[in-house]
């Protein structure tokens, strides 16, 4: 009897373990299969958000007209900074079936120092590949740092309700002292330097500093009539009214030599490049660089410093 229950015994504890270990076995696949379904999902959204692997030009297979597209305000954290404009531009003017190149435009404007490094290299492109013309193409605006950088073209291409011109500099800002002193609000600024508090808005507004900025702007602003008079030429046909800060539409832009004529991306491509088939260079900006860029603005806010209030082409 005593061997029996032995038996009996051993057989459960074997049974036991053996059901144990099953456990452990389905627990481990369910674990690995788990994690493998989180991975396989976080890998496919990456690719979805840009985070892995850049956005590859369209491979083309001959001559073809070369397009890159500059959207939205210019600013060195926006999609038409200069840092991504230009490698774009590098990239169409390299490649060797590129028989034309056409920026597309569709810019209120935005930082001068951008739009001024943009139409440099533009000139230095056109220079080095002088085989490959440059035309711009405007969508619904090409305004102040826009127009900046697409008077660097051979031509520059509109529709008749295109927005074109506003060749001026501005540099805004608000002022709160009346509404402070309804409120009972001192300001207190305390700085190692005369002008360290420079057109500050919590402070009564300074002759002396106002009288400064205006300077500047105005420095600027012949900066940019400088560029305009060299990129458009003879062909520019100016009025007291031309470099008075002015939008035009597209048809009047034609008209006084801000524009050479109407066209879009396919019939500049088509008629003038004489080679239909486009090819995208944009540099399409990935998550992580916007998320790079973004963290870079909230740190330089976070120890004082901001990007609004500067000089702008707009």
């Amino acid at each position: 009897m005593s061997d029996q229950n032995n038996w009996e015994r051993g057989v459960l504890e074997k049974l036991a373990m053996s059901a144990l270990q099953e456990q452990r076995r389905a627990r481990h696949w369910s674990i690995f299969f788990k994690v493998l379904t989180l991975g396989f999902m976080f890998t496919i959204l990456f690719i979805f958000m840009g985070w892995i692997g850049k956005n590859d030009v369209t491979l083309s297979s001959g001559k073809h007209t070369a397009l890159v597209d500059m959207q939205g305000v210019i600013a060195s954290d926006s999609l038409a900074s200069a840092d991504n404009i230009i490698p774009s531009l590098q990239d169409a003017f390299k490649d060797k079936d590129t028989k034309g190149v056409i920026l597309r435009i569709n810019s209120p404007g935005g930082s001068p120092v951008q739009a001024g490094q943009i139409n440099d290299e533009i000139l230095r492109l056109r220079a080095q590949y002088p085989q490959i013309p440059l035309y711009v193409v405007v969508d619904d605006i090409c305004a102040s740092g826009g127009y900046y950088v697409a008077v660097a073209a051979d031509k520059i291409f509109v529709d008749k309700a295109s927005l074109i011109g506003s060749i001026g500099v501005l540099m805004d800002g608000f002022g709160f002292t009346g509404a402070m002193a309804k409120v009972g609000i001192e300001r207190r600024l305390i700085t190692a330097g005369a002008n360290k508090g420079f057109l500050d808005p919590y402070s009564p507004l300074n002759p002396a500093q106002q009288a400064y900025a205006k300077q500047m702007v105005e420095e600027i602003h012949q900066q940019f009539i400088k560029v305009v008079r060299a990129g458009r030429g003879k062909r520019l046909k100016e009025t007291p009214d031309t470099f008075s800060g002015l939008v035009w539409n597209g048809q009047r832009g034609v008209e006084i030599g801000l524009a050479d004529g109407y066209g879009t991306v396919d019939s500049v491509a088509r008629d003038v490049i004489k080679a239909e088939d486009i090819v995208d260079y944009t540099v399409k900006e990935n998550f992580a660089d916007r998320l790079a860029k973004r963290f870079g603005v909230a740190a330089m806010s976070a120890l004082g410093f901001s990007a609004q209030g500067g000089v702008s082409l707009r």
